[in-house]
């Protein structure tokens, strides 16, 4: 079967991108390989670990589902957007940092997105509604302890 290609508009990191590609192309892979945005990570590819996640609209999503003819409307956020225009980290990243809450690193990139969505809709969210929203994100390191204290750092620092 021969793929066919088309050209979609995306906004990623608040910058316009037009691309010739596959429409059932997965949107981690045009992230990753045209785009050179390596933040979000090549997991499992079915959806269950999140270390593809991005933000599409203010919501987190695994990119690595969803095909990029889907997302040419939406406003597309990696990690590496999450930065502001000065280079100062976005609170939830500073507080992984100043909380050590990635070992290994595989899963930080969905922890960040995750929790970044979370605190966006939820200023005030408590312990159980941080975990619900990390629970699609694997952590083989046992960090996790660490992820809920940069969560509430994080949640203190943008009250």
């Amino acid at each position: 079967m021969q793929s066919s290609k088309t050209s979609l508009q995306l906004s990623v990191n608040g910058q316009q991108y037009t691309l010739d590609v596959d429409p059932e192309t997965p949107l981690l892979y045009v992230l990753r390989n045209q785009l050179q945005k390596n933040g979000p990570k090549y997991g499992c590819g079915y959806g269950q670990c999140g270390a593809c996640m991005v933000l599409l609209d203010n919501q987190a999503v695994m990119s690595c589902l969803l095909p990029v003819s889907a997302v040419t409307d939406k406003e597309i956020v990696t990690i590496d957007g999450l930065a502001a225009i000065d280079g100062s980290l976005h609170p939830i990243q500073q507080a992984f940092i100043d909380e050590q809450a990635a070992q290994c690193g595989y899963c930080t990139n969905g922890m960040i997105m995750a929790s970044v969505a979370l605190l966006t809709r939820s200023k005030d969210a408590g312990e159980e509604e941080i975990r619900q929203a990390l629970q699609t994100n694997l952590c083989r390191c046992g960090t996790q302890s660490r992820v809920l204290r940069a969560v509430k750092q994080a949640q203190e620092s943008m009250q």
